[in-house]
C-alpha cells in the first residue's frame, strides 16, 4: 500500500508527464549532455533516423569449418580386422553465424573471434543483402575479437568508434545484430552496469553490461550510444535457456580501437603490456587495513626482478586504485586499462600504500621473449603423446595468460582424443620433472622420451599447485 508521501509524488510526476505547465516545479541535478522529457511530444520521438543512418554499417558473418568425425568403432578390434586397422572418418560441415561492425571504409570489419574461430570459409552480408568474401586479418581468443577484411574495392558505410570511458549507468542505447538468423534486429536499452568481468572462461579485461536485447547471433555486432558511435561490441549473455534475459556484455570500445590499430599496423599478434607482476582481488579486510573505503582496485602480490612494475617501484601488499585518472575496480579491469593505454605509452598509477596515496609511472612494453618458444608436438608411445609444448617466456605466458615469472615447459594445447588427454593433462600445464629429472626445455623433454621405463614418474604444476603422477 501507498503511503499519503508515496502517492503525493506518484501524483506529482503524473501531472507532470500529462500537462508540464500546470505541473509544481521539482528541483531535479541536471547533466549538461543528458535530459528527462519534458512534453508528449518528446515521449514520441522515434531512434529511427538514428538506425537508418548506422544500421548499414553493421553486417552478418557467416563462417564454415569441416570437422573429422571419429568413428565410434575405432580402436575396436573386431571392426577394425574388416576395415583395416585405420577406421574410416567422415567430415562434416558446420556452419556459424553472427555479426560484425564495418570500421574503416575500405572493408575492416571487427567481430567476435569465437563466430570465425577455426573457420575455413567466410563471408560478409550486408544489410542491402550484398554478400563479399573476406580473410581474417588478425584475432585473439584472450580478448575475443577478430578483424577481417572484405574481399572488395568498393567504399563501404562505417560506424564511428565512441569513447568507452565516458559510457555511464543509465545511458540508453541501441543494439544491431542478427538474432537467431532472422535478419538484421534492432533493440534498445539502456547501460545496466559498467567493468563486468569473470563473464565467460578465459576473457580479458572489462565488459558493459546492457538490457537491450542480445541473443545467439548477435555476437560481434554493435552497441551504439544516441549519437550513433559504437561504443561496445556485444559478445555474451547471462541466459538459462539460450535466450535474452535482459543481461547482456560488450567489449567495450575502447579496446577494439587498440586491436583495431594493431590490425590495421599489420601486426600478426595482438601484444599486451608486459607488467612484470602478478596481482589479486582486494578484499574487505585488505581494503580496511589501507584504509580504502571499498574493496577496489588491483592487490600487488608479486613483482618479477628487473621488470618495469619492479622499475616503477611497485611493492607487494600496494594497491593499484587508477590508471592515468580512470579507475581500477579490479585486476582484471587493470589489465584493461594497461592495454587500452597501449604500448609505448607511460601510465601513471595511483598506489594506495601503508603511507597513503602515491603515484608512479609505469613504462609499458611489450612482453619479452627470454627464450625461443620451439614448440613441439609429441607423440610416440609415452603419457605426453598428444601434447603441444613449448618453452615459457614473458611474452608466451602474457599470451596464455598465466603469471609473466613462470619458466619452464607449458602443455599449449591437447589433442583432443589422445593419450594425453586421456591421462588428464590440460592446458597451461607447466612440466617440471620425469623420473626424477627436471624438464628445463622442450628440447630437454624430447631426448627424455627417448627412454622406455616401465613406470613414468611425472611431475607438473597446475593452478600453482604441484602433482606427481605415475602412469604404465
Amino acid at each position: 500500500m501507498l503511503t499519503m508521501s508515496k502517492r503525493l509524488s506518484t501524483g506529482l510526476l503524473v501531472l507532470a508527464l500529462l500537462c508540464p505547465a500546470a505541473a509544481p516545479t521539482v528541483a531535479l541535478a541536471q547533466d549538461a549532455t543528458r535530459t528527462l522529457p519534458e512534453s508528449h511530444e518528446q515521449m514520441q520521438l522515434s531512434f529511427s533516423p538514428l538506425v537508418k543512418r548506422t544500421a548499414g554499417a553493421v553486417v552478418n558473418v557467416y563462417a564454415e569449418r569441416m570437422v573429422q568425425q571419429q568413428s565410434p568403432f575405432a580402436g575396436d578390434p573386431f571392426f577394425e580386422q574388416f576395415f583395416g586397422q585405420r577406421m574410416p572418418n567422415r567430415s562434416e560441415k558446420q556452419s556459424s553465424l553472427g555479426s560484425g561492425v564495418i570500421l574503416s571504409q575500405d572493408g575492416l570489419v571487427v567481430t567476435n573471434n569465437h563466430v570465425v574461430e577455426n573457420a575455413d570459409d567466410i563471408k560478409i552480408a550486408l544489410a542491402d543483402g550484398r554478400e563479399f568474401p573476406c580473410e581474417v586479418v588478425l584475432k585473439d581468443a584472450t580478448v575475443d575479437l577478430a578483424v577481417l577484411r572484405i574481399k572488395s574495392k568498393e567504399h563501404f558505410p562505417v560506424l564511428a568508434l565512441g569513447n568507452s570511458d565516458k559510457v555511464e549507468v543509465g545511458d540508453l542505447v541501441l543494439a544491431i545484430g542478427n538474432p537467431f538468423g532472422v535478419g538484421q534486429t534492432v533493440t534498445s536499452g539502456i547501460i545496466s552496469g559498467l567493468a563486468r568481468n569473470q563473464i565467460s572462461s578465459g576473457d580479458f579485461g572489462v565488459f558493459i553490461q546492457t538490457d537491450a536485447s542480445i541473443n545467439p547471433g548477435n555476437s560481434g555486432g554493435a552497441l551504439m550510444n544516441m549519437n550513433g558511435d559504437l561504443i561496445g561490441i556485444n559478445t555474451a549473455i547471462f541466459s538459462r535457456g539460450g535466450g535474452s534475459n535482459g543481461v547482456g556484455f560488450a567489449i567495450p570500445a575502447n579496446l577494439v580501437k587498440v586491436f583495431l590499430a594493431a590490425a590495421a599496423d599489420g601486426k600478426k599478434s595482438f601484444e599486451r603490456p608486459y607488467v612484470g607482476a602478478t596481482f589479486d582481488a582486494v578484499t574487505s579486510d585488505i581494503a580496511e587495513a589501507l584504509g580504502l573505503k571499498a574493496a577496489r582496485g588491483a592487490l600487488v602480490t608479486r613483482v618479477t626482478e628487473g621488470g618495469p612494475a619492479d622499475k616503477a617501484g611497485l611493492k607487494p601488499g600496494e594497491v593499484v586504485t587508477a590508471v592515468d585518472g580512470e579507475p581500477v575496480e579490479h585486476p582484471d579491469a587493470l589489465g584493461y586499462r594497461l592495454t587500452t593505454a597501449g604500448l609505448g605509452h607511460e601510465a601513471t598509477l595511483s598506489l594506495q600504500t601503508a603511507n597513503g596515496v602515491q603515484q608512479t609511472k609505469l613504462k609499458l612494453e611489450a612482453p619479452p621473449e627470454t627464450v625461443a618458444p620451439d614448440e613441439r608436438l609429441i607423440d610416440g608411445r609415452n603419457p605426453f603423446s598428444g601434447l603441444r609444448v613449448a618453452n615459457l617466456s614473458p611474452k608466451l605466458a602474457t599470451g596464455l595468460q598465466m603469471s609473466p615469472d613462470k619458466t619452464g615447459v607449458v602443455v599449449e594445447d591437447v589433442s583432443r582424443g589422445s593419450p594425453a588427454a586421456r591421462l588428464g593433462f590440460a592446458p597451461k600445464d607447466i612440466l617440471i620433472g620425469l623420473n626424477g629429472d627436471n624438464i628445463t626445455s622442450t628440447k630437454t623433454l624430447s631426448s627424455m622420451l627417448n627412454d622406455s621405463p616401465s613406470v613414468w614418474r611425472v611431475e607438473i604444476e597446475r593452478d600453482g599447485k604441484r602433482i606427481r603422477q605415475f602412469f604404465r
